[in-house]
């Protein structure tokens, strides 16, 4: 099966290095994604995390190094579902990789998420305008979430923790 990417918006938060949101979201519609608009069952991540390695990237580049990892649902990189979809969170590494990427959304040049994916089980639905709707119904295997700049699901957004902000700006007053 071919890999597929999907993407989310994505900012940051000044002065943070923790990044998180939700790499995909239930039940919306994605944009056109090219004569269809794809939707995700809340049913279909089952226990894909566990069973998958996961990387969080740059533009979905694993040749530059990686920002954290979940592999089989351990690591640097957290990932839980819940009632929105799969939320996930890591601390941006102290390496050029990880400050670049805090730069790019410091800046809003990178404002998305986007995941990379098989799929086991999905449904095809024509609409009267000759556009489809596909659901998936059940991912085989997650193998990355990137930070990049074209999100395919634009209801969802995601940035860095405010309050650890606050906290560190207490502590040191």
């Amino acid at each position: 099966m071919e890999k597929e990417f999907r993407s989310i918006e994505c900012r940051a938060v000044e002065n943070s290095r923790t990044v998180e949101g939700y790499a995909l979201v239930f039940n919306s519609l994605s944009k056109d994604l090219g004569g269809f608009y794809e939707r995700i069952s809340p049913d279909s991540l089952g226990d894909v995390v566990m069973r998958s390695d996961i990387m969080a990237l740059l533009n979905h580049n694993d040749s530059r190094g990686i920002l954290a990892r979940s592999r089989f649902g351990k690591g640097s990189l957290s990932l839980e579902i819940d009632e929105v979809g799969l939320k996930y969170r890591f601390e941006a590494p102290k390496t050029a990789l990880g400050d670049e990427l805090l730069e790019y959304l410091r800046r809003n040049d990178i404002t998305s998420s986007s995941f990379a994916f098989t799929v086991s089980e999905d449904i095809w639905e024509k609409q009267t305008d000759g556009m489809y709707i596909r659901t998936i119904t059940k991912f085989k295997k997650l193998y990355d979430m990137s930070l990049v700049d074209n999100p395919a699901y634009s209801q969802t957004s995601a940035c860095a923790r405010f309050a650890e902000i606050k906290e560190e700006e207490r502590l040191a007053n």
